[in-house]
């Protein structure tokens, strides 16, 4: 009895050795920081200037008044000491003053715009660093009501809706094609996911650069991006080996292309939205007839995988609204709250994910290609399917 006991007591004793191995080296990390930041490393300098960011997230106008949601993005609190709105100082309420950093703050002006003009607005801190921003078109921001919210939703729906079952509309006449034609579908719809994917991919990069340095833009769109594309496969992974047939599988895979069109019809949703919301009207429309014609083809990426086999109609409905309706979603996301940084993390994760259905279609295709080199049906379906993304984001971009 007394040997049990002596052998029960040892693994604890070598967890708690372990944890102490673990948490020492955080501990003098922690305390080696602390010395530099209390002793300034010995050097003893000071900044010459003070560094100070600031960033307008969102410009809101209502009849008399103009409100800044602005974010210090710099490494101490932020201060505005003045105002100056097309080359006029303004009196302005801010709150709060200081902002802290990282912190959000809001610019109140009590001040009768005109609607379509332009206004260049300056933000002075009280270290005399100017901010610039500008609204280049006046417009009176809409307001989350019955009526605009039922205004965004249609839009969501014109823009992923309908397109994306119009395609689905497709599959009892694409059935009747032979093997190779199904092979060369499957490799068209790899074509348009790319050009779907590098299109997000750049739509990313260009929202990172306008939230604070310190988020991290690339990093945030590095980790959404490598994060999802794991996840998705881990889950993918875990279902081939339970053992479904085929069919099932392809089918699965059916659902993982919903889900990244999905995202990227998010991300168009917001695109839309935030046009909308600033009062570039003419911008947004254009925008919708544009998405409309391109997300026709959504649909039959969707299906591409499953024309072999028989889903039943509650099947197709639920990917066709899975790939659709999130560009609601993304209108009022766009529409009544618009983020950059919001839309950085969306458009990653939407990267991801298409990149990772196009590695799943890349399978399939090699599957069904396993004993020849690449077919001219693969190379000719890849390329027809970015090249009907291009084409038909002329009528957008």
């Amino acid at each position: 009895m007394a040997e049990k006991s002596n052998s029960t007591k040892i693994p604890s004793s070598i967890n708690i050795q372990t944890a102490v191995l673990l948490i020492l080296p955080l501990l003098v990390l922690g305390a080696v920081i602390w010395l530099f930041l209390s002793t300034g490393g010995g050097l003893q300098l000071r900044s010459p200037a003070p560094v100070e960011a600031l960033t307008v997230e969102r410009s809101l106008l209502s009849p008399g008044s103009i409100d800044l949601r602005i974010r210090n993005g710099g490494p101490d609190d932020l201060r505005i000491a003045q105002v100056i709105i097309n080359d006029a100082v303004w009196p302005a309420t801010v709150t709060p003053n200081p902002i802290p950093r990282l912190g959000r703050g809001t610019v109140h002006l009590n001040y009768m715009w005109t609607q379509g003009e332009a206004y260049d607005i300056r933000l002075l801190s009280n270290n005399a660093i100017s901010f610039e921003t500008q609204i280049p078109v006046a417009f009176n921001t809409p307001q989350p009501t019955g009526r605009t919210f039922l205004s965004f939703t249609l839009i969501g729906i014109y823009v992923g809706v309908i397109p994306v079952y119009l395609g689905l509309f497709w599959f009892p006449a694409l059935r009747q094609l032979d093997r190779r034609w199904m092979t060369f579908l499957l490799a068209l719809t790899a074509g348009l996911l790319v050009f779907l994917g590098v299109d997000t991919l750049a739509e990313a990069l260009e929202q990172a650069g306008q939230i604070p340095g310190p988020f991290q833009g690339i990093g945030l769109i590095g980790t959404g991006a490598l994060v999802t594309f794991l996840l998705l496969d881990a889950i993918s992974k875990r279902q081939a080996a339970t053992g479904r047939d085929e069919a099932a599988q392809r089918q699965s895979l059916a659902y993982l292309i919903a889900t990244g069109i999905g995202l990227h019809n998010l991300g168009e949703g917001l695109a839309i939205g935030a046009a909308f919301n600033v009062g570039a009207l003419n911008l947004g429309a254009f925008l919708v007839v544009g998405f409309i014609i391109q997300n026709i083809t959504e649909g039959l990426g969707i299906i591409a995988p499953v024309l072999r086999d028989r889903p039943g109609i509650k099947q197709l409905a639920w990917m066709g609204f899975i790939g659709g309706a999130p560009a609601i979603a993304g209108a009022w996301l766009g529409g009544f709250a618009p983020s950059p940084t919001l839309a950085v993390v969306f458009l990653a994760i939407g990267t991801g994910a298409i990149f990772e259905v196009v590695y799943e279609i890349s399978k399939l295709i090699r599957k069904d290609t396993a004993r020849q080199p690449m077919p001219a049906t693969v190379f000719g379906g890849v390329t027809t399917g970015m090249l009907i993304m291009w084409i038909t984001g002329l009528l957008v971009k």
